[in-house]
């Protein structure tokens, strides 16, 4: 297992600038607005052979713990009994704090070993600046600059002293590949308590407050059949009330976590019923070819379920013509029930999306589809199919050919796409159907 390096600090000291630097890409949300990170994320990255989780933290800000920011900083204490070196950021640039020194002095105790970064010290003056933070009695402060990328080879060298000896059993190219889950739904679904509820911790910020995560975070579990990475979104909203810069930022984040997973639970709020909104996620999820399981939250509370469950069917019965039979969940995720049947019914969905079919059952479907119902007339000639073949899998694609084939009209695609789904049970994944029109192979050539 990769050792685990907790980035902790007030707010607006620049972490998640640190953090994006240290995993070698934009994972985490930046701006100059405070708090903008409010869950733990992680990322990877490779020094000196050693495998490295980073963890980026919320803020931490003294506060009543029932408060947001109180949350936030239970969250970051969380991150650290996890990690085996904790990064303390400060701002050289602004100087020290009383809450830097109140954290410093919690951060003294700590059962793991810290590591002082004075952050934002580009420049001629910096390294002067950082100077500061020997009061805060953690050491020598490593003077950066994540915004600059200034001081990165020595913090590096820094962080790979400090972490214990790796594991001779440490295996760096593990088999085990996790499947990749996104979580995905409107703000307030409940989206964050399903990962809490799955994982059987507190990792993620919740509370009554709309839209409290930002960022799509990344997190690992195991289930009965191994590991999953799953990601819970920041609540995707309609474009027209995407206004503030950050929830721009945090879309744009649910958008790239939806495109980089496998499976997508899509969580709908059963009192609310599956809106356009809801829709649209789902549609999106289509468009990007990933697999689909409905989490229907907060089901204990529904009094008609009956009605309920009729009313939801006849929605993506009419509306997602892509994932016809998604798989549907029913559950509550604040008290558990129901929350077990999910990863099956994710694993399952998970196995459809990966179907392979052997050439000879898709040759004898194709023959048997055609003659069923044979290919339209097309500007009064007939559409004449050959062959199909299976090009890929996740999820499945079709390639049919024939001549003038590329003229196939969508209702006849879609008759070929239901036929396939039917015959070889593909329920709730998108299906792919290209066609190809046959040309003469001689069309171009000289003539001798």
């Amino acid at each position: 297992m990769p050792v685990t390096v907790a980035v902790l600090g007030r707010p607006n000291v620049g972490k998640s600038s640190l953090f994006n630097r240290l995993v070698g890409r934009r994972i985490a949300l930046v701006d100059d607005t405070p708090g903008v990170t409010r869950d733990r994320k992680e990322g990877f990255q490779s020094y000196g052979g050693r495998r490295i989780r980073f963890i980026d933290t919320a803020g931490l800000e003294e506060a009543a713990p029932t408060t947001l920011a109180g949350r936030m900083t239970a969250s970051s204490e969380a991150a650290l009994q996890e990690a085996d070196l904790a990064l303390f950021v400060v701002d050289a640039r602004a100087g020290l704090t009383p809450s830097d020194r109140a954290f410093a002095e919690w951060l003294r105790r700590a059962p793991v070993p810290v590591l002082l970064v004075a952050n934002k010290a580009e420049g001629k003056g910096g390294a002067t600046a950082a100077m500061e933070a020997y009061e805060l009695g953690l050491g020598d402060p490593v003077a950066v600059s994540a915004e600059h990328g200034e001081g990165f080879g020595g913090l590096i060298g820094a962080i790979l002293e400090r972490l214990p000896e790796a594991d001779a059993e440490e295996d760096e190219h593990d088999p085990d590949r996790p499947l990749r889950l996104a979580i995905i739904g409107r703000p307030n679904a409940g989206k964050s308590t399903l990962l809490n509820t799955l994982l059987g911790e507190e990792r993620m910020i919740t509370g009554p407050e709309p839209g409290l995560t930002r960022d799509a975070v990344s997190v690992e579990f195991r289930d009965a059949e191994g590991r999953v990475r799953v990601v819970d979104t920041a609540g995707l909203r309609k474009k027209a009330r995407v206004e503030e810069k950050l929830e721009k930022m945090s879309t744009g984040a649910s958008i790239e976590a939806l495109r980089d997973c496998e499976v997508a639970v899509l969580v709908v709020d059963a009192l609310l019923g599956m809106d356009e909104q809801d829709l649209r996620i789902a549609r999106l999820a289509e468009r990007e070819g990933r697999a689909v399981v409905v989490a229907f939250n907060k089901w204990d509370a529904v009094e008609d379920r009956s009605a309920t469950r009729r009313r939801l069917d006849d929605v993506l019965m009419a509306s997602l013509a892509q994932s016809k039979g998604v798989a549907v969940v029913p559950m509550s995720a604040a008290t558990g029930k129901g929350v077990e049947k999910l990863m099956p019914a994710v694993r399952k969905t998970y196995a459809f999306w990966n179907k392979r079919v052997p050439t000879g059952a898709l040759n004898r479907w194709f023959e048997g589809a055609l003659s069923r119902h044979p290919t339209p007339l097309v500007e009064g000639k007939r559409i004449k199919l050959r062959y199909a073949t299976q090009t890929k899998a996740r999820p499945p694609t079709l390639l049919v050919f024939g001549t003038r084939a590329e003229q196939l009209p969508e209702d006849y695609r879609r008759y070929l796409v239901n036929s396939f789904r039917d015959v070889f049970d593909l329920p709730g994944v998108p299906i792919r159907l290209q066609a190809r029109g046959t040309t003469n192979p001689y069309a171009d050539k000289d003539e001798d």
